[in-house]
């Protein structure tokens, strides 16, 4: 005699079923389903039916209303927000104005592009906080940098910047080896 009830395993399959519903196009069973970008919750009826949906919520959500700023296109509070992207800060008549701002404001250094000699790169973050540089002209200039850029240019290959990585002066292209010791 077994001291497990095999039934147990089967029943959740079921219960699981009914939880997410039946679809709306051809009112088949819903299912979890998994693809190279992770799971989602897809009909039962493929191929003849392609409806699908993510498994998880994506959606922004306000997390704290800021008292005393205001909106500067429609003089609405504002609000701290957390969104696909990351957290940022944005208008609480969201669908009416789509106002936003970054949380921490972008620094120039007051270094010149070296790709495009137009624009200054600028210090961003990315959605998980790591710092990083780019130019201020983009989209038309994509030139981006992972550690501080050092106004100089290089000696060997006559880059115009050079990064500060570990203590270290280098040049940032990755056909040049040049390296100094700060």
């Amino acid at each position: 005699m077994s001291k497990i009830d095999h039934s147990l395993f089967s029943a959740h399959e079921h219960a699981l079923e009914h939880a997410l519903g039946e679809c709306p196009e051809c009112g088949k069973p819903l299912q979890i389903r998994n693809s190279k970008a992770g799971p989602f919750v897809g009909c039962t009826g493929y191929p003849d039916c392609h409806f699908s949906k993510p498994l998880h919520d994506t959606q922004t959500t306000v997390l704290k209303v800021m008292e005393g700023s205001h909106c500067p296109q429609c003089d609405s509070p504002m609000a701290l927000k957390k969104g696909r992207y990351g957290m940022f800060i944005g208008c609480t008549r969201f669908p009416d104005c789509h106002h936003i701002e970054p949380i921490k404001q972008q620094e120039d250094t007051k270094i010149t592009c070296p790709k495009c000699k137009k624009g200054h790169l600028i210090e961003r973050t990315n959605k998980y906080g790591k710092r990083f540089f780019s130019c201020n002209d983009y989209p038309k200039c994509r030139y981006v940098l992972n550690f501080p850029p050092v106004q100089a240019q290089c000696p060997e290959c006559g880059w115009g910047v050079l990064i500060d990585k570990k203590g270290q002066k280098q040049c940032p292209q990755p056909t040049c080896g040049y390296k100094e010791v700060i």
